[in-house]
C-alpha cells in the first residue's frame, strides 16, 4: 500500500488510544467513526475544495458532475462517501453476491490506485473491495467477484467480459462512478459506457469526475445523470500554481543530448519522461541505460504485470527515471515527483494539463521541462491557448533552434489567449500512438 497517497496534502492526524481527535473538517462531513479511523491511518484530517463540496451532495444523494484539475483529491470525493453510505447500509448478516457501488476507470493503472484508496479509507468498515480490468488473467478475477463484492472497480472491456459470463452481476448497482471521464470518452468506451449504464440499476445514484469538461463530457452527462448537482473547483484545463512550467526550443535530433544534459546539470530526484510513441519510449530507455541512469518503462504494449512493476519501482526508489506514453498521464500518485519531461509535446493539449500534474502535488513543488522542436510549433500554440498562459522559453543550453525555424510562439504582440476557446488539435481527432 503507498505509504502516502497525499491527494489531501500534508496533514496531522492524531490517535488517542481508539478515539480519534479530529482537528477540524472531516469531522463535520457526517462521516462515520469506522471511516475517519481509516482516513486517521492515512494522516488526512483536512478534506480539499472539492471533496469539501463534493461529499455532502454524494451523502445526499444527488447525482453529481465534479470537475478539478489533477491532483485536488477527486478519488477522496467520491470514495469517502460512498463508504459511508454502504457502510450505513449493510445488511446485518451479509449475502448476495451483487455490486453495491461501481467505479468505471478508463487505465489498468488509474484502477488499481482507486481500488488502493478504497482499501484505505474503508480498512474498519468490512466492505469488500475488488478491481478487475484487462491485460491479466480473468480466472482470479471471476474467483474474487464469485465470493462477493460490494465495491467493484473496473475498466470497461473487462467488466464487460465479467457481466456476459454472469460474473460481475450489477443488477444491484446502487452507486455508479464514472472516473476521468474525458479520457473513458477518448479512449473509445462511450459504446461500452452506455452498455454498462443499463447492465446497472435504474435508479441508481451516477457521479461524473473529470479534470476537463469538454462538450461531448457533459453530453454523456446528459445522457447518464438525473438533475445533476455542478461542482468545480478550479478552471477546467487549469495547471497546477505550483508547478513551474519551462519551454526548451531544440532541434528535434538534438533532444536526448539535451534531455542527458538536464539530467547531469540541473533535474534532481524522481522524474518521469513523457514520451509520444511506444517506440520512443523503448528508444530513450536504451539511451538513458547506456549512459549510466536507472529506469524503468510503461506504455500500450507492456503486460500489466510488467506496467505495476515499473512504477512499483520508482516508487520504491528502486529507480528515479521513470519514461512513459500517455497511458500513465492520469491517476499516477507518486510520492515526491520532482520533475516531468515532456521529451515529446503532445499532441493534445489537455494532455499537457494532466502530464505536468503528476509532479507539484499535495501542496508540494515541481517543474515541467517542455522539448519543442520546429515542427511542433502549433503543440504550443494549443497548449498555451489551452491554459491560457504563456510558457516561460529557456533560450541557455547547449542546443538551441536554428534562430531562422525557431516558431516565435510563445510570444504574440496585442493577442491574449482567451478561455473558453478551443484550440485547433483539440478540435480534431487524434490517433493516440500509446
Amino acid at each position: 500500500m503507498n505509504e502516502n497517497k497525499a491527494k489531501t496534502g500534508k496533514y496531522l492526524y492524531y490517535l488517542c488510544s481508539t478515539k480519534i481527535t479530529l482537528s477540524m473538517k472531516f469531522g463535520t462531513l457526517a462521516l462515520n467513526d469506522a471511516i475517519l479511523k481509516g482516513l486517521a491511518a492515512e494522516n488526512y484530517t483536512i478534506p480539499t475544495p472539492i471533496q469539501e463540496k463534493t461529499i455532502p451532495l454524494v451523502l445526499e444523494r444527488k447525482d453529481v458532475i465534479a470537475s478539478a484539475q489533477t491532483g485536488t483529491g477527486k478519488t477522496a470525493a467520491f470514495a469517502l462517501p460512498i463508504l459511508q453510505i454502504l457502510f450505513s447500509g449493510q445488511d446485518t448478516v451479509r449475502g448476495g453476491k451483487n455490486v453495491k457501488a461501481l467505479v468505471l476507470s478508463p487505465t489498468r493503472e488509474l484502477a488499481e490506485q482507486i481500488n488502493e484508496s478504497f482499501k484505505a479509507y474503508g480498512k474498519y468498515t468490512n466492505l469488500r473491495t475488488a478491481v478487475v480490468y484487462g491485460g491479466t488473467s480473468i480466472d482470479p478475477q471471476k474467483e474474487k467477484l464469485n465470493k462477493g463484492v460490494d465495491i467493484l472497480i473496473a475498466t470497461p472491456g473487462r467488466l464487460l467480459d465479467l457481466a456476459k459470463q454472469n460474473y460481475a452481476r450489477l443488477g444491484g448497482v446502487e452507486i455508479l462512478v464514472l472516473d476521468e471521464a474525458d479520457l473513458l470518452l477518448d479512449m473509445g468506451f462511450i459504446d461500452d459506457i452506455n452498455k454498462i449504464n443499463k447492465l446497472c440499476a435504474e435508479h441508481k445514484q451516477t457521479l461524473l469526475f473529470s479534470a476537463t469538461m469538454p462538450p461531448k463530457v457533459l453530453g454523456l452527462a446528459n445522457t447518464v445523470l438525473r438533475n445533476p448537482e455542478n461542482v468545480k473547483v478550479s478552471p477546467v484545463a487549469s495547471t497546477a500554481k505550483n508547478v513551474q512550467q519551462q519551454l526548451y526550443y531544440v532541434p528535434i535530433g538534438k533532444k536526448i543530448e539535451l534531455c542527458l544534459h538536464l539530467l547531469r546539470n540541473t533535474i534532481k530526484g524522481n522524474i518521469i519522461i513523457f514520451r509520444r510513441t511506444k517506440f520512443g519510449v523503448d528508444k530513450l530507455e536504451k539511451s538513458l541505460l547506456n549512459n549510466g541512469y536507472k529506469v524503468a518503462t510503461i506504455h500500450g504494449d507492456k503486460s500489466q504485470a510488467a506496467r505495476q512493476e515499473a512504477l512499483n519501482s520508482l516508487k520504491d526508489g528502486e529507480v528515479n527515471i521513470l519514461i512513459a506514453t500517455d497511458v500513465a498521464a492520469r491517476g499516477l500518485d507518486v510520492d515526491n515527483l520532482d520533475a516531468v519531461i515532456n521529451f515529446d509535446l503532445p499532441n493534445i493539449p489537455e494532455s499537457y494539463v494532466h502530464r505536468i500534474g503528476r509532479t507539484g502535488r499535495a501542496g508540494k513543488t515541481g517543474v515541467a521541462y517542455s522539448f519543442c522542436a520546429a515542427e511542433e510549433k502549433p503543440y504550443v500554440i494549443s497548449i498555451q491557448r489551452l491554459i491560457t498562459k504563456i510558457i516561460t522559453v529557456v533560450d541557455d543550453h547547449p542546443y538551441p533552434l536554428d534562430p531562422k525555424e525557431k516558431p516565435q510562439v510563445h510570444k504574440r504582440q496585442g493577442s491574449k489567449y482567451k478561455k473558453g476557446r478551443k484550440s485547433v488539435a483539440s478540435k480534431k481527432k487524434k490517433k493516440r500512438w500509446y
